[in-house]
């Protein structure tokens, strides 16, 4: 028998002596408060696996209660100390909007924290919404976490789906599971519009991704006077009861100015959001003080539809401040921020932009008249904004939270929008279809500017200023006006310099790693089981000491991809290509190669800080290197395939619940289906079969509806009559309605409408020659035609997005004013609805003609 081998002494002392430094070491990492066990008892944990394991229980467990010890586990905490985190981040602004890096909108809350704290003037973004969002969120460049683009022009590539993996946690998912309580307020635009039902899942919304709490909307943008809002996962409307009197009188076709009289809802988001953040946080507070809070607070300001109240209008009025057009206001921004130093001397503008933005002196009267006031709401919109995000600073203040609360505030996801075209816009709803509404046209609305009977943009002149001292604008990520932020923090207990600058080169992938050093929360190994991906951002927290004030950038590469057009940062140099569409411009033919079909730039911006001076011919060859490491970066982070088409990617086929779905049947009333779901009804044939009972006494009613006030359709009874009417972008409304009242009984109401087009599957061929072509309507009633009209044009792209697909009554507004108000409920009796879809199927000849435009596209590549 082999005789059993015994360890020595020493090696036994060994193994115990580094047992003991392991459990010595692991206590040391991990706090522990409170008898362990006991129902107080509180502790830390590694991070490394979230949700973190289950401990062993720790008690004695006896036949009975009585001979056994109860033991409870641990509640996990954050270490000891750890901050509170404000994280706001306000929409489609640009370096030159707020007072505190010398622009003239006046920005008190933002200049508060900059004086308390530190100011950053080299902060980037992505150049747009959805995508900025989730590289924030998630630490992770925007390609890598499928946000290549904004969620409705998501693709089936990776980097393009609009899905944020799994395996890239959000940094609201790891502090919640690290003990903080976690919210998100104002905008989401980071859930897959097919998943933004309440079909769910809910997977991708704020919920979902580790935010405990949400009170938003979900989507691009909103009407601030009645989003579609919500809190958590349910749609709430809070503004009923709160609504003004508001009329615009539209009944003089040819009025220069239509006049809007009465008084203003008391309710509007901007103010709802911060009395929302306020309980929630003083709820948190009240429960347990000891709780550290993140605050993750996005508001739709100042994106479009720009929708200050009439308080913060007049405010804005008074001040003058655009009266002598948007060059001189650029002069003026770029005067104060040379003067306050947050922009080096000696620096120069570059050049008006003549060729696209009209000068200001070679303006009409009346446009000048019109873009004064399109400047007036912005800045307004901005400031009430601002003042409002000062409420909920004031109420960590109150609650004894700020001096151990990080406050980060970002000016702007991306550089000021320009999507309101050359001369604005009353709906931005008619920029996404393509349309460019007249100064004439748009005067019509002056006195709506701002309210809730307009969606309304500015002139892309105010953007090119208000983007001062760069140029260009939102989605240009190869120009430092589409990607060039400005940022504050102040955390009076870490942060010592008060009122300091800093220029270090920093992304918004850098909050992550950065709140995760200055918390001493450690990044994942493991959610949910699932192996995490790095985090791809550089902490920036080594410039909140004094001493690294001027210390060298530790973010050293980063590239930019939006829509064909790119960049890559490296070490003081960028390498860009040159602008070659407008942001307005989204339905013309697209760049077929983006990666190679460009004209290359390159700047020093230790010398050249706002892209004045192009040097490319002088250096060919860091050219030539820097378009090399910007492929290798590109297939690093799922950047490829490189894709310029704009317009065509908001058209294009992607999932959804009535995906592949030909005929669709409702026999209940519903509400809420959001577009990304909703029946797709535009550049198609359709027939609509409403099954009705009508009441003794007759009824009136919405039978279905989808859009709203800017762009929809609706099928009704008015004062008893069927109607079927097509809101025409606010531009025109196209009406059939049956001569009589329907009598009590059993209806059968139809829509039947026959497009004249090639519809959607030109979209594989970026060609919009099928999209918007008129069509022939039919109106009937028991079968028996009432009413034929034809649409000379028909909406091409979408529908008001922040509108629902409703059965049964209209939710938000109406498609038409002048008719009925929400939510007009429908008081026959509701049996069955019933719609048809009859896609234009492409004929041979269609086929090959586009064929060959696809052969010399092709052609172009080569």
């Amino acid at each position: 028998m082999q005789a059993t081998m015994r360890p020595s002494k020493h090696i036994l002392f060994a193994i115990l002596t580094s047992t003991l430094l392991l459990a010595a070491e692991s206590a040391s990492a991990q706090q522990i408060t409170g008898t362990p066990g006991s129902p107080s008892a509180t502790t830390t944990i590694n991070g490394k696996q979230l949700p973190a394991p289950a401990p062993k229980f720790g008690g004695v467990i006896k036949d009975n209660a009585m001979q056994s010890k109860a033991w409870w586990p641990p509640r996990i905490v954050p270490p000891k100390d750890s901050p509170n985190i404000l994280l706001i981040m306000t929409d489609d602004a640009g370096f030159g909007v707020p007072s505190t890096f010398g622009g003239v909108i006046p920005t008190p809350t933002m200049d508060r924290i900059a004086k308390a704290g530190l100011r950053y003037n080299r902060v980037f973004s992505t150049a747009l919404c959805s995508p900025t969002r989730a590289a924030l969120i998630t630490g992770r460049n925007h390609h890598s976490v499928g946000f290549g683009v904004i969620a409705e022009q998501a693709t089936g590539f990776p980097g393009y789906d609009s899905i944020i993996p799994q395996s890239k946690a959000t940094i609201g998912r790891i502090l919640r599971d690290n003990g903080y309580a976690t919210s998100w307020f104002g905008k989401d635009h980071n859930t897959p519009t097919y998943e933004a039902s309440q079909v769910g899942p809910f997977t991708q919304w704020p919920t979902g991704l580790g935010f405990d709490y949400f009170y938003g909307f979900v989507g691009g943008d909103a009407n601030q006077w009645g989003p579609n809002l919500f809190r958590n996962t349910t749609q709430i409307y809070p503004w009923i009861g709160h609504e003004g009197t508001l009329k615009m009188d539209r009944s003089d076709p040819n009025a220069e100015i239509w006049p809007v009289t009465g008084k203003e809802s008391s309710w509007n988001l901007i103010t709802a959001m911060a009395d929302d953040a306020i309980d929630w946080m003083t709820r948190i507070h009240q429960s347990d003080p000891s709780q550290p809070i993140f605050m993750h607070y996005i508001p739709g300001a100042s994106h479009a539809p720009h929708h200050p109240t009439k308080e913060w209008v007049d405010k804005i009025e008074a001040m003058h401040l655009f009266d002598d057009g948007y060059e001189k206001l650029r002069e003026r921004i770029f005067a104060n921020q040379q003067r306050i130093g947050v922009i080096p001397k000696g620096l120069k503008l570059t050049p008006w932009p003549k060729d696209i933005l009209t000068p200001w002196e070679e303006l009409s009267p009346t446009a000048k008249k019109l873009f004064i006031r399109q400047a007036n709401v912005f800045a307004a919109y901005v400031a009430y904004n601002d003042h409002e995000m000062g409420r909920v600073i004031q109420a960590f203040e109150d609650l004894g939270k700020l001096d151990n609360t990080i406050v980060i505030y970002q000016n702007g996801d991306n550089g000021t929008s320009a999507e309101g075209g050359p001369l604005g816009t009353f709906s931005e709803v008619a920029f996404f279809n393509g349309v460019q509404p007249p100064v004439d046209v748009q005067m019509k609305f002056y006195e709506a500017w701002g309210t809730e009977f307009a969606y309304n943009h500015m002139s892309a002149g105010w953007s090119w200023a208000f983007d001062t001292p760069f140029d260009w604008f939102k989605q240009n990520a190869s120009r430092l006006g589409g990607t060039g932020q400005n940022m504050v923090i102040s955390w009076p207990n870490g942060i010592k310099d008060k009122g300091g600058l800093r220029e270090q080169f920093l992304h918004v992938i850098d909050y992550v790693p950065t709140l995760l050093e200055v918390t001493g929360i450690a990044p994942p190994e493991y959610v949910d089981g699932i192996k995490q991906e790095p985090i791809e951002g550089t902490s920036f927290a080594y410039t909140f000491d004094a001493k690294n004030a001027k210390a060298p950038s530790r973010h050293k590469t980063q590239y930019f991809e939006m829509m064909g057009q790119w960049a890559m940062y490296h070490d003081g140099w960028l390498m860009s290509t040159k602008v070659n569409r407008a942001p307005w411009d989204a339905f013309g033919e697209a760049n077929p190669d983006p990666l190679n079909n460009q004209i290359f730039q390159l700047y020093n911006l230790n010398e050249s800080w706002n892209q004045a001076k192009d040097i490319a011919t002088q250096h060919p060859d860091r050219v030539k290197k820097m378009r090399a490491m910007f492929l290798e970066e590109a297939k690093k982070y799922q950047v490829l395939p490189l894709n310029a088409s704009v317009g065509a990617r908001v058209a294009a086929a992607r999932p959804s619940l009535t995906a592949g779905r030909s005929k669709l049947e409702y026999t209940r009333p519903m509400t809420g289906l959001p577009q990304g779901d909703a029946p797709y009804l535009l550049d198609t044939s359709y027939t609509i079969t409403a099954d009705i009972t009508v009441p003794e006494g007759g009824a009136e009613g919405m039978i279905v509806t989808s859009g709203g006030r800017f762009a929809g359709f609706g099928f009704y009874l008015l004062k008893g009559k069927p109607v079927f009417l097509w809101n025409l972008l606010d531009l025109e409304r196209i009406k059939w309605e049956g001569p009589d009242a329907l009598a009590p009984g059993e209806h059968t109401l139809e829509f039947d409408f026959d497009y004249d087009g090639l519809g959607v599957g030109t979209m594989a061929y970026n060609s919009f020659s099928g999209l918007g072509r008129p069509g022939t309507g039919t109106l009937k009633v028991d079968g028996k035609v009432v009413a034929t009209k034809k649409m000379e044009k028909t909406i091409p792209i979408i529908l008001q997005w922040d509108e629902s697909f409703d059965i049964g009554s209209d939710t938000i507004t109406g498609v038409n004013d002048a008719d009925y108000s929400p939510p007009f409920p429908l008081t026959a009796k509701f049996n069955k609805l019933t719609i048809d879809i009859d896609r234009p199927q492409l004929s041979p000849a269609d086929i090959k003609k586009l064929e060959e435009g696809l052969k010399k596209v092709e052609a172009g590549r080569e």
